[in-house]
């Protein structure tokens, strides 16, 4: 979700914070929540409510039940240039009128704001945030084994792997768009991917990995005697931005997807630099042969830009 922390998203993490202690207990609980949540700092928070709910306060089931959502959004901001949490407003269930104040719920409201000057226009921001996802090299070699794994198991049994849980850190379980590109002596053989970020990655370079060996209706499905001739490449998406002139686009670094009605059609960053084609040439056979709406389609359709980063098996 890191790379939609940008200035035009708003983000609403919702939570209760102390479930059913004493009215002061809460009040004293729930400031020591909110001011571990105002430092920014996943470690302190998580530290905080460990030693709070071990205290043993009479009633005390949980110092914050979202706590998980809260951490999701630290491990968002904890990096991010200028970052500031205020606190807001504070009140527990027993300061209603029809509340008991021996057993009551907490409410606090926070808000998570950048300093001015920190992000200088929305554009920049959002590409210095899709640019925050990044993969260490033993990260990049596990997708790539994944991959390989897969369409080995797939192509010779009919079944996707089992992943070892171990291999799978936080940036490989985190939601991304990819397309999986198999190529055979250096011609394509199979590419499908998928933009949402509805999935952990390695799942979707699993599934994008079968997509792209059986179910790409350009070529036949790809079989046992090829697999040692198959090269595997993982392209991962950051999200989809919308762009309002052709202009924006820079070929070589910027995919592109073109949507008019409910045709659509996309090229990855990589295609410009092999085809070698112009800005004109990229959008027109993107257009024509990919979205099915004509050469100059592109003209009065929706266009969207998108980078990638780029693995290929080779250089493992």
């Amino acid at each position: 979700m890191k790379p939609y922390m940008v200035p035009e998203n708003l983000f609403v993490i919702s939570t209760d914070f102390s479930h059913y202690p004493g009215y002061e207990d809460a009040v004293r609980a729930d400031a020591l929540t909110a001011d571990a949540i105002c430092s920014n700092s996943p470690e302190n928070f998580l530290n905080t409510i460990r030693k709070t709910e071990a205290k043993g306060i009479p009633g005390l089931v949980t110092c914050i039940c979202g706590w998980t959502s809260v951490l999701t959004l630290l491990h968002m901001t904890e990096d991010l240039p200028g970052v500031e949490y205020h606190k807001i407003q504070y009140r527990n269930s027993g300061d209603s009128p029809y509340g008991e104040r021996d057993r009551v719920v907490g409410y606090y409201a926070i808000t998570v704001t950048t300093k001015a000057g920190t992000s200088d226009n929305k554009s920049s921001a959002k590409e210095s945030s899709n640019e925050e996802f990044s993969l260490t090299a033993q990260e990049k070699k596990t997708l790539v084994s994944i991959a390989r794994n897969t369409l080995e198991s797939y192509i010779r049994n009919s079944k996707i792997p089992a992943v070892e849980r171990n291999l799978l850190t936080l940036a490989l379980e985190t939601p991304c768009g990819a397309f999986v590109t198999l190529r055979k002596k250096g011609e394509l053989r199979g590419c499908i991917g998928r933009f949402e970020p509805t999935e952990p990655l390695w799942k979707v370079v699993q599934e994008m990995t079968v997509a792209a060996a059986v179910h790409d209706y350009r070529f036949e499905p790809v079989d046992r005697n090829e697999l040692k001739e198959i090269a595997i490449e993982i392209s991962v998406l950051t999200p989809l931005k919308r762009i309002n002139s052709p202009d924006q686009i820079r070929l070589g670094i910027d995919g592109i997807y073109i949507r008019k009605g409910s045709a659509s059609g996309t090229f990855l960053p990589q295609v410009a630099k092999e085809t070698n084609w112009t800005l004109e040439e990229f959008l027109g056979h993107c257009a024509r042969d990919k979205a099915g709406i004509g050469w100059n389609g592109w003209k009065d359709a929706e266009l969207y830009t998108y980078q990638a980063l780029i693995i290929e098996e080779k250089d493992f």
